[in-house]
Formats: C-alpha cells, sequence, structure tokens
C-alpha cells in the first residue's frame, strides 16, 4: 500500500484509507462486532487513514474507532474526523464556543487528548470565506484540541476558497469517474499549495460496485432510498447526482472496458488514487470482503498501461453520458 503524506502535517497517510459513514448504521445496520471486523481488515491490508465525522450515527462511528484503537498501542491510523453538520446549517453557528463543544465531544468520542485532524462537514460557503473561521481553527490548535484542520466541501468553488487559506491541510471532495470537474482546476491547485485532496464517494454511493442493477433495493433508512433528488442534503451526495438509471448504464459500459478478472470498483478506486494531487480515496465499506477488495486495488497503482486505458474509456463514458448534467454543477 503506498503512503502519502497529508499536505503540511507530515504524517503519512494510505492512498486508499476508510471512509466510515456506513459504520455509523447510517446506510442500513451494523453491528458492532461486524464494524471491528471491516476496521480490522482494512489495517491487515495496510489501510493507515480512517475518516469518520460526529455526525455518523451521531457519534457511533467516533465511539466505535475510538473503542478498536485504544486497544492497540501505536496503531499508527490516523484519524481525520469532522463536524458541523449537527447543528443547524447556518453560518453563525460555526463559532469558537460551538467549535470547542463539537471537538470536545469527538475526543471524548475517540478517547484522545487532540484530534489528529478535523475538517469542517460541507459547511455554508460564507463559512468557508469567514476570516474568523480559520482564526478560530488556528485557536484550537493553539489550545491542543486538535492537530490539523481541513475543509470537506460540496464544490469546486468552495474547494478552491479552502486551499487559498495558509493553513488548511486538507480539502475533502467527491471525486469519481462520474464527477471529473475536480480534474479541472482544483487538483492542480491543491498540489501547487501544498494541500492533501482527500477523494469522497469514489464508488457513487455504490453504483461503481458493478454489482447494482434496476431491481436492487435499499433500506427505508438507506440515504440512497431517501435523498436521490436531495430531499435530506445535496444531492451530489447520493449517486454523485446522477440519475440511477443512466449511472447504471454508465457503469455498464465501464466495466466492459476492463479486462477480464478486474473489478469495476477496483478499477475506480484506482483511477482515482492515481489522479495527481490526490493524496487518499476513502471508500467505504460495511463487511470485511468490501474492505479487502478496497484495499486491495492499490495493487492496480503500479499498472501505468491499465490505467490509461481505463482512464480513456472513463473520460469517453463521462463526456457521452453524464458532462452535460454533472460538470455545471458542483
Amino acid at each position: 500500500m503506498q503512503q502519502r503524506t497529508i499536505g503540511r502535517t507530515g504524517r503519512d497517510v494510505s492512498a486508499i484509507g476508510l471512509g466510515t459513514w456506513q459504520l455509523g448504521a447510517d446506510w442500513g445496520a451494523v453491528d458492532e462486532g461486524d464494524a471491528r471486523a471491516v476496521l480490522d481488515t482494512s489495517v491487515a491490508h495496510g489501510v493507515t487513514l480512517f475518516d469518520t465525522a460526529d455526525v455518523y450515527g451521531d457519534g457511533r462511528s467516533e465511539s466505535i474507532i475510538g473503542r478498536y484503537l485504544g486497544e492497540r498501542q501505536d496503531h499508527g491510523i490516523t484519524v481525520a474526523t469532522k463536524m458541523g453538520r449537527r447543528a443547524e446549517q447556518a453560518a453563525s453557528n460555526y463559532t469558537l464556543e460551538n467549535f470547542r463543544e463539537w471537538t470536545a465531544r469527538s475526543r471524548r468520542n475517540l478517547g484522545v487528548d487532540t484530534l489528529d485532524l478535523v475538517q469542517l462537514h460541507c459547511p455554508p460557503s460564507a463559512v468557508i470565506a469567514s476570516d474568523r473561521t480559520y482564526d478560530d481553527l488556528d485557536r484550537l490548535i493553539d489550545e491542543g484540541a486538535i492537530s490539523a484542520y481541513g475543509v470537506s466541501v460540496e464544490t469546486c468553488e468552495q474547494a478552491l476558497a479552502a486551499i487559498a487559506r495558509p493553513n488548511v491541510t486538507n480539502v475533502q471532495i467527491i471525486l469519481n469517474p462520474f464527477r471529473l470537474k475536480p480534474l479541472d482546476e482544483v487538483l492542480p491547485a491543491a498540489a501547487e499549495a501544498g494541500v492533501a485532496i482527500f477523494a469522497r464517494v469514489p464508488l457513487a454511493s455504490g453504483l461503481l460496485s458493478g454489482t447494482y442493477s434496476s431491481a436492487t433495493s435499499f433500506a427505508a433508512d438507506d440515504r440512497r432510498s431517501y435523498n436521490r433528488h436531495g430531499e435530506a442534503f445535496d444531492r451530489g451526495e447520493t449517486f454523485s447526482g446522477i440519475d440511477y438509471e443512466v449511472g447504471l448504464r454508465a457503469a455498464g459500459e465501464l466495466a466492459a472496458s476492463l479486462p477480464e478478472g478486474v473489478p469495476l470498483a477496483a478499477a475506480s478506486l484506482a483511477w482515482v488514487a492515481s489522479r495527481a494531487g490526490v493524496t487518499s480515496v476513502i471508500p467505504g465499506a460495511r463487511r470485511p470482503s468490501q474492505a479487502e477488495g478496497n484495499a486491495g486495488a492499490a495493487a492496480l497503482l503500479d499498472d501505468a498501461e491499465f490505467l490509461e486505458h481505463f482512464d480513456s474509456a472513463v473520460r469517453d463514458v463521462y463526456d457521452r453520458m453524464l458532462r452535460a448534467a454533472i460538470h455545471p454543477q458542483w
């Protein structure tokens, strides 16, 4: 597993990390034993970055990770959490007082004195643009509550605004074969500024797993059932904002372009991880087999010929089927 440095922190993390939204049981039930098995499998395959958030299961994901890592000395895992989504999404709620409260809760959940990395969790654009936001985050570093901070964003415009801030260490943005806009400006700007990029939703909420069909159903409490049109939060978070049936056809074309024996999910993760400027890709997993498959995609990073071939397929499918609807957004 390749290890890469998170921007200005000096911390090395795996090219393929683990997103833990699923472990909060927000995508259907996952018991703690199964969650710990996912963490075990990921670590065994070289994953050294866990991405979580205070809102995942209202702290359940953080707490499971905290108990898991608390049993392991010198574990070498960087935990990146997020804050802000437990409150109403008004810029006035992003205050130093609330930052202190939110990070204190995450520190208790994770069982640590200082958070490795905290990211603002897709806050309003006004928060990203405010000087006070970064002054307050710098204050948290001075107080020892956090070691570093970044911003998770919905749009490329937000990403560029965050990258321009001198102490932002990473930006987390949706990047996958169905969402190519960050390649235009965000990744080059981040590389020039020394800001790490975490690529989230890399499998388009499972569309790029190659396992879904028109008959696939999702639990009522799974966001893929209730947020396809942005009913609960930004539409782009679910299936990358793509119409489900269009996404199935696009995924089918990508799968057909692959050599025998290469899963679409692994190809997609390797493609994202190989983009210049990407530090880590953070796919989720509900089962150990998914975690193993995700981490195993790292083996494709050494196959330049394959990556070039798949990149051509990705750009062709995107241009023909998705660009007109997706590129003007986010």
